[in-house]
Formats: structure tokens, C-alpha cells, sequence
């Protein structure tokens, strides 16, 4: 486990996370990925469901939104009662959502990892007409680190697929300057030769490289990494630290499920 690293931890104290996404009925992304994630480093993990997904590891038949009301009194109920240290946001499939994961997270000293589920790597876009520019307007200031893969990226900025590490680069400076406190533009659907990643912020551009994990078995590593990076916040740990336990936790993961075969598409990152 890699929560007992106690340089992130005070003694005797129980790390609690809360993520606000979708749930994935095949297991592999979503709430289960995040809870997943939580329970690797030793974090209790809490969360308030946006909405309830019919997939698998071939794809998204079916998407049921929790009405807005509903996700509110989830989060209300959270953090009227546990210590939170952290929180992930995942899938927002409205403007409505988005404005009151918004209203409920505003003023609290928590950080938040906002990573912006657009479209599922089967293809379906998450989201409904408006979600975009409500994510943008309302979560983005909110965000201690913002955490895009290339094609949200994209998206976020009206643009195209950035293809070389200084397009990279450009991006994430781009999208800091939206409003988060930090970007981490995520490298992994790149073809750089190494699983990059860019973290741009107050203090300048600081490069995250790892040895690329050739595997079948991707389904939720977005929602993973964002999900172990708020479970290290949580822990008191730094930023830097956060996303470095991450990224090599991941690795980690992803090397050994290179052999699992759990359904006939793209397989879970984090199966255990």
C-alpha cells in the first residue's frame, strides 16, 4: 500500500477523499475507478454520484443524469459530517451540475482535482449542450489542478491535438491561464516515445516523464490518476509529490494487468 509514506500523513489521522462523478457498471472508471485509486494509498473515500452509466469495456449504451438536487444533497451530506481532504470532479453532464458542485465547493479550503471527463475513450460524449461553458465559467476557477488529457485539452481550448511536447506546453500555459491554479496536461494519448506530462502553473512549466506502458487494458486510467492525485492531497502531501506517487502508482497498475483479460474490449487500468 502506498499510503503508509509519512511524509504525506499525520499519525493517527484518517485521510478522507470525496469524488463527484459518474458511476461505470463495468468497474473500470468513474466512482469505482476513484474509490480504487483512494483505497491504494490508504484514503476513505466518500463520494456523490452525477450519474449512472450502462457500460462496459466495449462501450456506453446508456447514460441516466442524477438530477441536480440529488447530487446536492450527496455533497451536503459529505462534508456536513466527514473531515475532507480532498476532492475529484469527474463527469458533469449538465450546466446545472456544474453550477452546483460550484456553489457547494466555493469558500472551502479544500483542494480540488477537476478532471474534465468530455468523452469516454469508447467515443461517447459525456456532457449535455452548454456543460463546456459551464465547466469553464464556474469549476475551472475552483480548480487546485485541472487535469485534461490531449483531446479534452482540445476541446477546452477550440483547438487541435497537440502533437509535439511544445504544443504541450503551449496548451497547458493556455489552459492555466483559464483559471485553474494548476494544469496538468496529460500525455498519454501522444505518441512522444514516453508518457509525458506537462504541469503548468504559478511557478512555470515542471515536466513528468515515465516509461511508456504498451497494454490493452486503458479503460480508466484518466479517471485513476486524477482520483490518486487527490487521495495524496488528501494525505498532505505536495502537489509535485502528488502527481509523482501517481503517475508511478499507475505504472505500477499498468504493468500488471498487462496479461488480465476481464471483458472483450479495453480492459480496466486498475482491475484490483
Amino acid at each position: 500500500m502506498a499510503g503508509g509514506n509519512p511524509a504525506c500523513s499525520s499519525e493517527g489521522m484518517t485521510a478522507i477523499a470525496l469524488t463527484i462523478a459518474g458511476s461505470d457498471s463495468g468497474g473500470g472508471a468513474g466512482i469505482q475507478a476513484d474509490l480504487a485509486a483512494f483505497r491504494a494509498f490508504g484514503v476513505f473515500g466518500t463520494t456523490a454520484i452525477t450519474a449512472v452509466t450502462a457500460q462496459n469495456t466495449l462501450g456506453i449504451s446508456a447514460v441516466h443524469v442524477v438530477p441536480p438536487e440529488m447530487l446536492a444533497a450527496q455533497i451536503e451530506a459529505v462534508l456536513a459530517d466527514f473531515e475532507v481532504g480532498a476532492v475529484k470532479v469527474g463527469m458533469v453532464p449538465s450546466a446545472g451540475h456544474a453550477r452546483i458542485i460550484a456553489e457547494l465547493l466555493t469558500g472551502r479550503a479544500l483542494p480540488i482535482v477537476l478532471d474534465p471527463v468530455m468523452s469516454a475513450t469508447t467515443g461517447r460524449l459525456l456532457g449535455e449542450t452548454g456543460t463546456l461553458a459551464a465547466l469553464k465559467a464556474h469549476l475551472l476557477p475552483l480548480a487546485t489542478c485541472l487535469t485534461p488529457n490531449l483531446p479534452e485539452a482540445a476541446i477546452l481550448l477550440g483547438g487541435a491535438l497537440a502533437e509535439t511536447e511544445a504544443q504541450m506546453i503551449e496548451q497547458a500555459e493556455a489552459l492555466f491561464a483559464l483559471g485553474p491554479q494548476t494544469v496538468l496536461l496529460k500525455g498519454g494519448h501522444g505518441h512522444l516515445g514516453e508518457a509525458v506530462d506537462i504541469l503548468a502553473g504559478r511557478n512555470g512549466i515542471r515536466r513528468f516523464a515515465g516509461a511508456w506502458v504498451r497494454t490493452a487494458n486503458l479503460h480508466g486510467t484518466g479517471c485513476a490518476l486524477s482520483s490518486a492525485i487527490a487521495a495524496n492531497l488528501a494525505r498532505g502531501c505536495t502537489l509535485a509529490d502528488s502527481i509523482q506517487q501517481a503517475k508511478q502508482w499507475l505504472a505500477s497498475r499498468l504493468e500488471a494487468g498487462i496479461t488480465l483479460r476481464i471483458g472483450g474490449g479495453s480492459g480496466p487500468a486498475v482491475p484490483f
